[in-house]
């Protein structure tokens, strides 16, 4: 799954919701977290960023060494202008523009209330 997440990354919202769903049974599992622990907290404890927040990773990273590669069809091919949102066809660059799911605002907030805990 993550070796393909730049290609399908750009996925219906309901898909990738039902990747999370997965994700989160196995976070639970593996921490052996009991069921009232929220989602976002067994990520934030185990350091393990949201199916969305990985993919827009990869992606972003993807696009970048495509940008800056020596084969001009492929720095072609990755300079274009997404689509306007109310498109129907969504591109895999249309991922890098589109706001960060109700679980990874939740697990960054959690992160970086951490950061300013520590400090």
């Amino acid at each position: 799954m993550t070796y393909a997440s730049p290609v399908f990354a750009h996925a219906r919202p309901d898909i990738l919701y039902d990747l999370q769903i997965v994700q989160n049974k196995f976070c639970r599992r593996a921490a052996d977290a009991p069921w009232y622990v929220k989602n976002s907290t067994l990520h934030r404890d185990i350091e393990l960023p949201t199916i969305s927040k990985f993919m827009r990773d990869a992606s972003e990273r993807l696009f970048d060494i495509a940008s800056n590669h020596p084969n001009p069809l492929l720095v072609e091919a990755v300079s274009y202008e997404p689509p306007p949102p109310h498109h129907f066809c969504r591109r895999p660059l249309s991922v890098l523009i589109d706001p960060p799911d109700e679980l990874t605002i939740e697990v960054e907030k959690l992160i970086e209330l951490n950061k300013m805990v520590t400090d």
